[in-house]
């Protein structure tokens, strides 16, 4: 049988693959879909998701850095568990750093940034009124994203990405018995419309009022166990 020739591929294309794999791979975790304790494998995975193995392993690498797989030297890959200590130090780091990102985003967001934020406090709004949790989640994750970039600030960016997919997971599994989704979609539209406006005091403000409200969830998710 004549094998194929190789397939070329672009680091352009290679990258696009990993973001790809690394944001199909997050919504797998976030959303139980790989649950806590799971062993997963690039093989696996790649098949899956069909994408090739070295995306995988890229994206695998990323989400090793925010703490949502565990990769085991010669044990293979296993998606963490869940920790209610590790996930109350992880806010006491996030309030800090989400303030002065929605501070920092109201004062240097582009137009197009504005303009976008106000699309997002509408579908946080969306998923409020129907109550759909997957939107949310989805909408939840372009905003973190946005708020990263329009806050031009590298270094506060690269420390929040390590916290959002642990934060969306733990939400995920716990707010049906302890959260109030509606109302932590309508905290998420605050801060957006708050970034849209320039108002740096309401968004740092806006974000506390969230990081209060997701903090008392977190503690009852403890008394709830």
């Amino acid at each position: 049988m004549k094998r194929a020739s190789p397939v070329e591929v672009s680091p352009a294309t290679t990258q696009s693959l990993t973001d790809r794999a690394y944001a199909e791979l997050e919504e797998m975790i976030v959303t139980l879909k790989l649950a806590p304790g799971a062993a997963v494998s690039e093989a696996e995975l790649s098949s899956h998701l069909g994408i090739g193995r070295t995306p995988i392993r890229e994206a695998l690498q990323r989400l090793a850095r925010e703490r949502l797989v565990m990769i085991l030297p010669r044990r293979g890959i296993m998606v963490s568990e869940i920790n209610v200590g590790r996930q109350l130090r992880l806010h006491e780091a996030r309030r800090e750093i989400e303030r002065l990102i929605a501070r920092t985003a109201a004062r240097r967001a582009t137009d197009e940034q504005r303009t976008r934020f106000r699309e997002l406090a509408r579908d946080f709004e969306k998923s409020a009124r129907i109550n759909d949790d997957v939107t949310f989640m989805r909408t939840d994750r372009e905003f973190n994203l946005l708020c990263s970039n329009a806050s031009h600030n590298e270094f506060a960016a690269g420390a929040m990405s390590l916290m959002h997919g642990l934060s969306r997971r733990f939400w995920y599994i716990h707010y049906k018995q302890t959260a109030d989704m509606p109302l932590t979609a309508k905290l998420h539209a605050d801060i957006a419309r708050a970034i849209a406006d320039k108002d740096e005091e309401r968004a740092a403000n806006a974000s506390d009022r969230l990081l209060d409200v997701i903090e008392e969830f977190t503690r009852a998710t403890v008394v709830q166990a």
